[in-house]
């Protein structure tokens, strides 16, 4: 693999093997000593020109995990608030001999700009561009719901058949757009549900089905149901009347959680709106997964730094992980 850049033109095949390397990356996980050589030498640059606290720590964590070096670049009170361009900064971040770039940008196609610009040696991997794709946040996804659903026989299996729901704010959600293609990939079903001012004006060439009216949804019987954050410092206009109104059509509130059938799971990809998308009834409830999606998130993110910097190694470093 030499950059994760997206989950639409991801195979099942990798997409499998990036579920599967991180499988052992939990194995590794629940040992005293935590730590991994696999990486040492290697440098991972977290170069994020938008705010976040979970992704930049996952993927600090996951690559000290792995013992490469991490260096944390924030845009704010950089270079690039005195107007430095991203082609500068990329540049400057050769020079010191990155290996990796981890990239968050408010611009969609950023990180491929940067991937396929020539300006890096480096492989890069997408942590959130605009409204366009959030990978590794999928790939969390797809694990969380897989390992909840196969528990210790998850290795290997896809999701042929099974059902996902996803709630919300569709039109600003690079998560649901990575969401949909994975899981479309990994063979499940994806109903998408939202406002109609909330839904992608074009989504025909999306693999999914759409519904308006969330109890509809909830009584066809998802095995998951992702609750996206409503982004409101991404809304320039007035997308649903109140947010009253909002949590009442669209909210997972107590009675919602109560109507859905056994086994199914609640996935929230974070940070929570309690009270606004999801009560906090539902958001503590044993069916949530919000504290296993941050756990799985840094196995799913060692295996992506893995896979990347690492490649294909020997028999015996493999079964070292296990």
């Amino acid at each position: 693999m030499r950059h994760l850049l997206d989950t639409q033109h991801l195979s099942r095949a990798d997409a499998l093997e990036i579920l599967d390397v991180a499988e052992d990356m939990a194995d590794t996980q629940r040992r005293e000593v935590k730590k991994l050589p696999t990486l040492r030498g290697k440098t991972v640059v977290n170069l994020f020109f938008e705010d976040s606290t979970r992704t930049r720590i996952s993927f600090e964590a996951a690559a000290k995990r792995l013992s490469a070096d991490v260096i944390n670049f924030s845009a704010k009170g950089s270079s690039v608030s005195k107007g430095e361009s991203l082609q500068d900064t990329a540049q400057t971040l050769q020079a010191m001999g990155a290996d990796a770039v981890v990239i968050r940008h408010g611009a969609s196609g950023a990180p491929r700009t940067l991937a396929t610009s020539g300006w890096i040696s480096a492989g890069v991997v997408n942590a959130g561009d605009g409204t366009h794709e959030h990978p590794t946040q999928a790939l969390l996804d797809a694990f969380t719901i897989r390992k909840r659903l196969f528990g210790d026989d998850s290795r290997g299996r896809d999701l042929d058949g099974i059902g996902v729901t996803i709630v919300g704010d569709v039109l600003h959600s690079r998560v649901a757009r990575s969401n949909v293609w994975l899981l479309h990939t990994l063979g499940a079903h994806v109903t998408l549900v939202a406002p109609p001012t909330l839904v992608p004006q074009d989504v025909s060439g999306w693999p999914v089905e759409i519904d308006y009216d969330l109890d509809r949804a909830i009584a066809a019987g998802p095995d998951a149901l992702m609750m996206l954050r409503i982004q409101l410092e991404r809304m320039s206009a007035a997308y649903f009347p109140t947010e009253r109104e909002y949590s009442r059509r669209y909210g997972l509130d107590a009675r919602r959680l109560q109507a859905l059938p056994d086994g199914s799971i609640v996935l929230h990809p974070g940070p929570m709106n309690r009270g606004l998308e999801i009560s906090a009834e539902a958001a503590d409830s044993p069916r949530s997964t919000v504290l296993e999606q941050v756990t799985n998130g840094v196995s799913v993110r060692m295996a992506v730094l893995y896979l990347l910097l690492a490649g294909e190694r020997p028999h015996t470093e493999k079964e070292d992980l296990r």
